[in-house]
């Protein structure tokens, strides 16, 4: 890894947790201040969703069959999507999806070393 100036610092915009009583942790954060909606995307599972400045929190319902993997997301924003794309693969780094438009900007998304999901986007310059 390289260090890199304050410019090209990834910026933090998703945590995402599963939880198995989802209303009762809305309830817990709602007391912290959060506000949120109920969503679905795609064919994925009904969650909720707190938009909050430069990040966005979710809860989502852990299944019965719901493994210690993958029990946190995390997303990151950055410049230069198909550049990291080009050096995670060099590394080795186990793809789940590999880079395309969203609604949200470009997207991938890999596996962390503890196989948790790891969302990077380059999002549209108006979205930024």
């Amino acid at each position: 890894m390289t260090n890199r100036d304050n410019n090209h610092i990834p910026r933090l915009n998703l945590i995402a947790i599963r939880s198995s009583h989802p209303e009762l942790s809305v309830q817990f954060y709602e007391l912290l201040g959060l506000t949120f909606e109920k969503e679905c995307h795609g064919k994925g599972p009904e969650h909720y969703s707190s938009q909050n400045g430069s990040y966005v929190f979710e809860i989502y319902p852990s299944g019965v069959t719901q493994q210690a993997e993958n029990v946190v997301r995390i997303g990151f924003c950055i410049e230069n999507l198909n550049e990291l794309s080009n050096t995670l693969k060099q590394s080795g780094v186990v793809f789940l999806a590999p880079p395309k438009d969203s609604p949200w900007g470009r997207r991938m998304v890999v596996l962390d070393p503890d196989k948790n999901r790891v969302e990077i986007i380059e999002q549209h310059p108006s979205s930024m």
